[in-house]
């Protein structure tokens, strides 16, 4: 059977119990840790206020994301007379100089666009630049070519101190010393041509390129040895052309690389001066005579071309004969 309570032992005292009608007073008397009559509107109107300013940001947070210099796509509103209005998923739309663009652009085309500049223009669009972004493009393929080492087109466009003016797609300068593999004092000559050369050093920051033709050129002449060495054998017969001559004989170009016509091996007959038998700039058939790899070394001749006419003497210049001669 269950122990009745010992009603000796002392009972725990009863928690008063409160109300909230307690301490209506307390409210009003402004109690500490109570709140402030009128408080709850504030902090709604506080609430709504932080509301609104969140969304005011995450509506124009794309504003903040595209910077000037950035190349971003746009889609073509419309296309006025003297501007093209461009959306690049902003909250305004931008407009393009129309003259920007190489070719004519349709409504709903896509194009590249840069901000030219910060703020808008009066009618409250942002200021686009399509021209910069094929500068930007040229700039990529500029630093392309001089990472890879390969040759670009240049457009001379006309002689300043120092050396040439060249247009590859941005402005770029060409020191006299790069522009031949000899010293060239005609610079006028190159004005309006264009010609294959080589970045040699290019600063994006400051806008500065500096070319060489002279490097392109020894690139050429580099391959066109590679390959003439690959056809050049004794015995072969090859046609070269007359370089310059000497008193001993003439340098032949063989396409890339030059050969020695010994003024010995240019006739059977008496020769006097190379002159006598070549030009310089004239075309010539030889026989390479002999051909050192290593040092790059070609021995020519043209007489070898024809027979020795002391193996057929004795059949032409018959003892007894008349023969006709002249008096060297």
């Amino acid at each position: 059977m269950a122990s009745l309570p010992d009603e000796r032992m002392p009972k725990a005292p009863l928690e008063p119990q409160h109300h909230p009608s307690d301490h209506s007073g307390e409210q009003e008397h402004g109690m500490p840790g109570a709140p402030v009559a009128g408080s709850d509107e504030e902090a709604a109107d506080a609430a709504s206020a932080e509301e609104n300013y969140e969304q005011m940001l995450e509506d124009y947070g794309q504003m903040d994301t595209t910077t000037n210099g950035e190349i971003v796509i746009g889609h073509v509103i419309s296309v006025g007379e003297h501007d093209v209005i461009v959306d690049i998923g902003q909250k305004i739309e931008g407009t393009v100089p129309r003259d920007h663009f190489l070719q004519e652009v349709q409504p709903g085309e896509q194009v590249e666009v840069v901000i030219d500049r910060p703020g808008t223009s009066p009618e409250g669009f942002l200021h686009l630049s399509h021209e910069k972004v094929r500068r930007l493009r040229h700039w990529d393929t500029l630093e392309q070519a001089m990472n890879e080492g390969f040759l670009i087109s240049g457009h001379v466009l006309g002689k300043v101190k120092g050396g040439l003016s060249v247009d590859v797609g941005v402005r770029a300068f060409m020191p006299s010393s790069q522009i031949d593999l000899r010293p060239t004092h005609n610079l006028d000559s190159f004005v309006g041509q264009d010609i294959p050369v080589r970045i040699l050093k290019l600063n994006r920051r400051k806008g500065n390129v500096v070319v060489s033709r002279r490097a392109a050129i020894e690139e050429e002449v580099t391959a066109k040895r590679s390959a003439a060495i690959e056809s050049i054998f004794e015995g072969a017969v090859l046609e070269g052309a007359v370089k310059n001559l000497t008193d001993y004989g003439a340098f032949v170009d063989l396409g890339g690389i030059d050969g020695l016509l010994h003024i010995s091996d240019m006739s059977y007959g008496r020769v006097n001066h190379p002159s006598d038998v070549v030009a310089s700039g004239q075309n010539v058939t030889v026989r390479v005579l002999r051909f050192d790899r290593d040092k790059g070394r070609i021995s020519l001749g043209i007489k070898q071309l024809f027979a020795d006419p002391w193996e057929t003497a004795v059949e032409r210049y018959v003892i007894g004969s008349h023969v006709s001669g002249r008096v060297v």
